[in-house]
């Protein structure tokens, strides 16, 4: 395979991606390893590489005796018609082996429009797609990261998931299968044992029922499966492994730099936020451990940037104390030091000094709505005035330009609402003249629309998409009202939004569609130069599903939910109460400020004030 791959390399675009070789990939000696894991990233490796979750479990694995991680990235189009042309299976980059030659074939999937990518890969790689077809305990597929809450899409494909967090749930699958293995257990007795296991969930062992209507309308656990699933947590994330020695691609990835994780979860509570319910509770590194992180991480890597990440970085209680430590390491060998997630009710002037130190960065910001009040139904919980002094706290810093993210299609959504998008544009433009300490540059304010999509595990999982026709009246609306040359507004196509809506919110009956639709070309979704919206309207039409029964229909209050075997620690009630809060547009209190009683802090052992 390595002549044919010599020859066709040359052909193909970044031949880095699949060479392997890098600075920091681990090699081990075959004779000395029993257990051998294919790590899929369901993307291309530019994406991949920039996974950190990907990162912390390869380490986590090869930090086991016996154990054989290596990576495997969905290859670009290029190279995958390469690969069929010749023959050439899907292969891990370490070794170039074959990844059916694999003990356990894993996936790490954040993204629903990635299902396919998990599809063809398991194709190219020679492995049957259904779990049906795999009887064997060799090449077990399974799958972790945020979209396996609700995993039943991919049913009948992967073998069983992981729920939660994978720093220590994963060893124990490694050690259980080793188990298996040496003492020669069939498919269906690990699988069975495997679910015992505190965050596994074996789908096959779950029946799921439906009405006359075509609504599930009962979940039936099978051969001791617990009722729910409840994810999995680190608790202490000072002792959880961090890898500060690490991989240094060899070509250029999304996110070329050290990221350096600040904490988990998020106390903000806005109800479109799958993953900040989904990450609760809260849980914070210490600054020394990030400081001595950050220092291992960057003279490891000789990165020349380094991000301060979490899903709001600005609410890290050591935040300033912390920035400054870092910039005193930074600053004297041209380090650059940016924070990402940003909240426009706490951005001061002290912080802007301490990010502009090396070099200035973008600033971005994400009202989501333009008005007060859809602010507050969606619990955003930033005011107009916070926006606006946040602007002119930047302009006068030297800034000048902003990125502005929105969503159209929020639920409770007006006209009135849209209009305020460019309402405030406006404004912010008026604050700029008044504060910016040049203008010779002019102001560039880079707006973006996205298109609401309904996702499990939030207040607003009930709520039906709004149509793509009616999504692109109100992006023509907003374009309408937009009257200055300073803005350059973007928008998401509606298509892949709705198709993500489908995918989140979808239950079993949509594995055929996934299945035709890998048959017939699709891959590489996220990609507009592969996506191709007809071959999924053929995929319905031919399956017999309709695709708006799972995105533009509201759900039902008691109606069985097609993930409801899993438990993010939030309770249905918290939701529930939550969606009709939105409705009354009343904002909750973020954590630090009261309590909400989502019941999430059960996970850490703690008594739940649970609503």
């Amino acid at each position: 395979m390595t002549d044919i791959l010599h020859r066709i390399l040359p052909t193909v675009q970044k031949p880095a991606r699949y060479v392997g070789g890098e600075y920091g990939q681990i090699v081990k000696d075959k004779s000395q390893v029993d257990l051998r894991v294919a790590f899929c990233f369901p993307d291309t490796y530019e994406i991949g590489m920039s996974n950190i979750g990907m990162r912390i479990l390869y380490g986590v694995m090869n930090g086991m005796d016996g154990v054989w991680c290596e990576r495997v990235f969905a290859p670009w189009g290029d190279m995958e018609e390469a690969m069929r042309r010749n023959h050439i299976p899907l292969y891990a980059l370490e070794s170039r082996d074959p990844v059916r030659d694999f003990d356990l074939v894993a996936f790490t999937i954040g993204y629903e429009m990635s299902y396919t990518n998990v599809l063809n890969m398991l194709d190219l790689a020679g492995i049957p797609l259904l779990s049906k077809d795999r009887p064997g305990l060799e090449g077990l597929v399974f799958a972790g990261g945020v979209c396996t809450l609700n995993p039943e899409p991919l049913a009948d494909f992967i073998d069983f998931f992981s729920i939660g967090e994978g720093e220590e749930i994963t060893p124990e699958i490694l050690t259980l299968y080793r188990t298996a293995k040496a003492q020669g257990w069939s498919k269906a007795q690990f699988l069975k044992e495997a679910a015992q296991i505190h965050g596994v969930y074996v789908p096959s062992l779950y029946v799921h029922h439906y009405d006359e209507a075509g609504h599930l309308s009962r979940i039936e656990p099978l051969e001791g499966a617990p009722q729910r699933v409840v994810k999995r947590i680190v608790r202490d994330l000072d002792k959880a492994y961090y890898p500060t020695h690490t991989l240094v691609p060899s070509t250029e990835i999304v996110h070329d730099r050290t990221n350096l994780e600040v904490f988990r979860g998020c106390i903000r509570g806005c109800r479109f936020c799958q993953a900040g319910f989904c990450y609760r509770p809260v849980r914070e590194r210490s600054p020394e451990t990030l400081y001595r992180q950050a220092v291992e991480s960057l003279e490891d890597s000789g990165n020349h940037e380094i991000t301060l990440s979490s899903l709001s970085t600005s609410d890290y209680r050591h935040l300033g104390p912390l920035a400054d430590q870092l910039l005193d390491y930074c600053e004297g060998r041209r380090i650059n030091l940016s924070l990402p997630s940003l909240r426009a009710d706490n951005f001061s002037r002290a912080l802007m000094r301490k990010v502009q130190r090396v070099r200035k960065s973008g600033l971005t910001f994400a009202p989501e709505a333009g008005s007060q009040r859809l602010r507050d139904a969606i619990n955003k919980n930033v005011t107009e005035e916070e926006i606006l002094t946040t602007c002119a706290t930047a302009f006068s810093g030297g800034w000048n330009s902003v990125k502005l993210y929105f969503m159209l299609g929020l639920p409770t959504e007006t006209d009135e609402d849209v209009i305020a998008i460019a309402d405030l544009v406006g404004k912010i433009l008026r604050v700029w003249r008044e504060n910016a300490t040049s203008k010779k540059r002019g102001l560039s304010i880079n707006l973006s629309t996205a298109f609401f999509v309904p996702k499990p595990f939030t207040p607003f999982q009930w709520e039906a998409q709004i149509t793509p026709e009616e999504y692109l009246r109100r992006v023509h609306l907003l374009k309408e009202n937009l009257r200055s040359r300073a803005v350059d507004y973007r928008y998401h196509g509606p298509e892949l939004s709705f198709l993500e809506a489908v995918l989140a919110r979808g239950d079993r009956r949509l594995g055929p569609v996934l299945a035709y639709a890998v048959s017939h070309g699709a891959r590489l979704d996220g990609w507009d130069e592969y996506f191709r919206y007809d071959v999924w309207t053929e995929a319905f039409q031919a399956c017999g599903v309709d695709p708006v029964f799972y995105a533009q229909r509201a759900y039902g209050g008691e109606e069985v939910l097609p993930w409801q075997t899993m438990d993010v620690g939030i309770s249905d009630r918290f939701f529930w109460r939550e969606r009709e809060r939105a409705y009354e547009s009343k904002t909750t209190p973020d954590c630090k400020t009261a309590c909400g009683g989502c019941g999430a802090n059960r996970l850490e052992g703690g008594v739940t004030c649970d609503v």
